[in-house]
């Protein structure tokens, strides 16, 4: 098989590291790839975002099989113009994608199926907002509707809060036609917890549980970020609990997408927040997460290539899906200034040799390869990532590696899966 990987983050690098790994797979390309994907196939300066250059390179080097890393070629509908030109292609249609593509989409569509989620409202203007959230006990949540790279949600503790929200919102206009209408929603207080399935379109796999790490600094300060480190699989996460996700929030999205005409297929990631034992939905996204496929990919012990292409042609269910029982860390090193402004083209020192770590990988972000040495280019650099028979000794695994690669300015958080640790009484 020939194989596009289309996107060019640390999530990207899982893919195509996991994909060299398969029988089936002959050559692998990555657009546009990054520093370390280069090491498992050939990074194609095509952006992600270019779904006309996309659909004709896969057909002018015959590609048997693509799959989407990045939300907004989904949302857009690169699944549907690849299909149009009969290429197979891994990830959800154009409408499919709308759970993630728009939160009020979702939020109607949970409200028709029953499937828990926090109560809501819809306004389409700052004094619409104003009006529902006056007599609003604090705290609640703000979210624009439309994609925002994982910035577009608020939580709202105070008046100053609610000022920031709704300035950024109207006056800055920060968001654009992603928020051309906003949800006011109750805060649900919980923990959370992100649940993967693979899926047909009828048939599904429960992927392994996640849990990340959003906030810039430890014990959850600073703002958001697209995600600092993530752990798998959560404690949390026990098998009862997992049977009501299947049962609440899994088998009704699945059935009532194929209801509407529009049957899901690719990857079902679910954020959740568990509250009194219950699973309630704070979004869907319509792809494996960024750092989360880091921590969930690696334990697959089923052929990768073979799994995605069996979804594509709806044969899920012919596929034995087997994982390793053990846990996976990682630890994201970000550049200075993150996620604010940071600089770029400083050199990275260290990296081990990926033949040199028996029990993990360093899968890169924003990287670049330039006269034999690696170079930041983004904003999260590299995801330190290992696994081990237990929690505690896959955490020390990825800081031991942390400790060998140095940049500028390179910033990492020092307790990442410590919730995990602590449900398990080991601190």
């Amino acid at each position: 098989m020939r194989v596009l990987v289309v996107g060019g983050g640390g999530r990207e690098h899982a893919i195509a590291w996991k994909l060299s790994q398969s029988c089936l797979v002959d050559k692998i390309f990555i657009a546009p790839g990054n520093g370390g994907t280069r090491l498992h196939g050939e990074n194609v300066p095509i952006k992600d975002s270019d779904i006309d250059k996309l659909t004709e390179f896969a057909q002018e080097n015959n590609i048997d099989l693509t799959i989407v890393g990045p939300e907004a070629s989904l949302v857009e509908g690169i699944v549907d113009t690849f299909q149009e030109k009969g290429l197979k292609i891994f990830g959800p249609s154009k409408e499919a994608a709308k759970l993630e593509g728009s939160k009020v989409f979702a939020k109607k569509f949970m409200e028709k199926y029953s499937i828990p989620t926090a109560d809501f409202s819809i306004v389409t203007s700052k004094e619409e907002a104003e009006e529902k959230t006056k007599k609003r006990n604090y705290p609640y949540v703000i979210k624009v509707d439309g994609l925002a790279a994982g910035k577009g949600a608020y939580v709202v503790f105070s008046e100053d809060d609610k000022k920031k929200a709704f300035k950024e919102i109207w006056e800055e206009n920060k968001f654009g036609k992603s928020a051309n209408r906003v949800i006011i929603e109750d805060f649900l207080d919980g923990e959370e917890l992100s649940v993967f399935a693979l899926t047909d379109g009828e048939n599904y796999i429960l992927l392994p549980s996640a849990q990340d790490h959003k906030r810039v600094f430890d014990n959850d300060q600073g703002p958001n970020t697209g995600g600092m480190g993530a752990y798998s699989p959560s404690p949390l996460a026990t098998r009862e609990l997992l049977q009501k996700i299947e049962k609440m929030v899994i088998q009704p999205t699945l059935k009532g997408m194929k209801e509407i005409g529009h049957p899901y297929k690719g990857v079902l990631y679910c954020g959740l927040m568990i509250a009194d034992d219950k699973p309630y939905v704070l979004e869907f996204n319509c792809r494996f997460g960024d750092p989360e496929a880091q921590v969930i990919i690696p334990p697959i012990k089923t052929d990768f290539a073979e799994l995605l292409l069996k979804a594509v042609e709806g044969k899920l269910n012919e596929i034995d899906f087997e994982l390793t029982e053990q846990y996976t860390v990682c630890v994201v090193m970000a550049s200075g200034g993150y996620p604010g402004s940071y600089k770029k083209g400083i050199r990275i020192e260290g990296l081990p040799a990926p033949e040199s770590l028996a029990h993990g990988v360093v899968f890169h972000a924003g990287t670049k390869f330039e006269n034999g040495e690696y170079f930041t280019s983004g904003g999260r650099v590299l995801g330190v990532t290992c696994w081990d028979e237990t929690l505690k000794g896959a955490v020390d695994r990825a800081y031991k590696v942390i400790q060998t690669i140095h940049f500028d300015g390179a910033h990492f958080r020092k307790d990442i899966a410590r919730k995990g640790l602590k449900r398990l009484g080991v601190l």
